[in-house]
């Protein structure tokens, strides 16, 4: 095969493993609202760290795991890049808005929530394939969950990822 072609990427082999974790269609459907729902949570619980001094704004501890976790993404395939790039800037926005809405407490709350929430679908979901979740044999698969999903929403529209 040719160098850097599509099929011996690492990304590719990762896809694989956590597809092989989610064959059944109810898991794959819950984790397609549940990833996100979790992603977002994340984000939520890190935008409500307090940042030192006055120089940071809220949202500093958020905006520098999004940074890590969009290098991986970036690293791993450029399309993934730049589609988990606009999710992060997506949920940034929305992550923004409620904190204006809501407060940092509420955000929090509400974070607190949709992590607890989506994380027993989750397993409810891994319940009903009868598989473990992938993340308990390397915790690189809750990076790869994100990217799964958005992989099934480029192939929906056709596109490469």
């Amino acid at each position: 095969m040719a160098r850097g072609s599509h099929a011996d990427r690492p990304i590719d082999h990762w896809f694989a493993s956590y597809s092989g974790d989610h064959r059944n269609a109810t898991n794959q459907a819950i984790h397609v609202a549940a990833v996100p729902a979790i992603l977002w949570s994340v984000i939520a619980l890190l935008w409500c760290i307090p940042a030192p001094g006055t120089l940071f704004k809220p949202g500093i501890w958020a905006a520098l795991a999004m940074f890590a976790a969009w290098l991986f993404y970036q690293r791993s395939s450029r399309s993934l890049g730049i589609g988990m790039l606009l999710v992060f800037l997506a949920m940034s926005a929305l992550t923004w808005w409620l904190h204006q809405a809501l407060g940092t407490g509420g955000l929090l709350r509400l974070a607190v929530a949709v992590f607890v929430v989506a994380w027993i679908a989750q397993f409810i979901g891994h319940r009903i394939e009868g598989r473990k979740p992938s993340f308990l044999t390397d915790l690189v698969y809750l990076l790869i969950g994100p990217a799964w999903v958005l992989s099934k929403l480029y192939r929906r529209f056709g596109l490469r990822w």
